[in-house]
This record gives structure tokens, sequence and C-alpha cells, in this order.
């Protein structure tokens, strides 16, 4: 599957909607109706948002990241999803690619957190070079612990 990866635009706000509800994440952390929409609101005005457009234009997925977003010095992924119809096509690693190749310019340093409902997900990133750094229970929603994890920049010899 042919994927581009363009700034995002409010435009297309329904489909990152509908992909982020429809998601694990966005059924734990978002199922009060209008709070995804909300949350991609900000990530739109604040420019942090990222497209995947397949070969017809189509969005079939995004990444919201903040550069600065954690301890106000390292890019923090904050939400990656992809819809549901286009799962298990690889567009969620590309996504993440992007999203090294963009940060590691400038940064040696990622993080992100993966909550422990979502196993899948953690094996992933460590699968890609994340490591564990932290515990953090009941960062976002009671009864729920996430996962800190961080990927150095592989240096140039």
């Amino acid at each position: 599957m042919g994927i581009e990866i363009i700034k995002g635009s409010i435009d297309y706000i329904n489909d990152c909607e509908e992909a982020l509800v429809n998601s694990e994440l966005g059924r734990k952390y978002f199922s009060k109706v209008g709070s995804a929409r909300k949350a991609l609101e900000e990530g739109f005005h604040k420019k942090e948002m990222y497209i995947a457009i397949d070969a017809n234009g189509n969005c079939v997925g995004f990444i919201w990241f903040i550069l600065g977003g954690i301890f106000h010095s390292f890019p923090y992924l904050h939400i990656i999803a992809v819809k549901e119809e286009s799962r298990k096509y690889g567009i969620g690693k590309k996504l993440l690619q992007f999203f090294e190749e963009s940060c590691f310019k400038d940064f040696s340093k990622l993080f992100l957190v993966v909550a422990d409902f979502n196993p899948d997900a953690k094996r992933l990133y460590e699968s890609i070079g994340y490591t564990e750094v932290g515990i953090i229970p009941s960062l976002y929603r009671e009864g729920i612990t996430e996962h800190l994890m961080m990927k150095l920049r592989e240096e140039k010899e």
C-alpha cells in the first residue's frame, strides 16, 4: 500500500476521529462522545499532526507528536492511530518511521507511553528499538498503567 505522510490539516479531522475512536486507545481514553474530536482539534491547531494518505488521496491514519513534549526537551509521540480497515498493512510502522526520521535529525532521544492494556503495541515498540525506562500508574486513567519508553538515536561512526 503506497502511503504518503503529509502535514496535518483540519480537513482530515473526520477520518482521524474515526481512526482514533475505533482503536483500543480510543475506546479506553476517548469513550465520551466528542472527546476525541476535541483532542484532535488541539493537535491540528498546534500543527503537531501528520496524516497518512493512500494512493487515492484518502486519510488512512495519523500521528501526533510534540517536539518538546517530554521534559520540554525531547519529542513525545502523543497519539498514533490507523483506520480499522487499513490495519495490518504497515501504515503504523510507516508513521513511526516518519516520526523517527523527522525527530532524530535534531534530537538524540524519543519518548512515548504505551498502556498496559496494549501489549501488542508494546512488543512492536520494543521490536523497533524502544526500551522501557519507567512505569507510571494511573497517568491518564485510574487503574491503567503506562509504560514510558525511550529510543536513542543510533550514532553514525
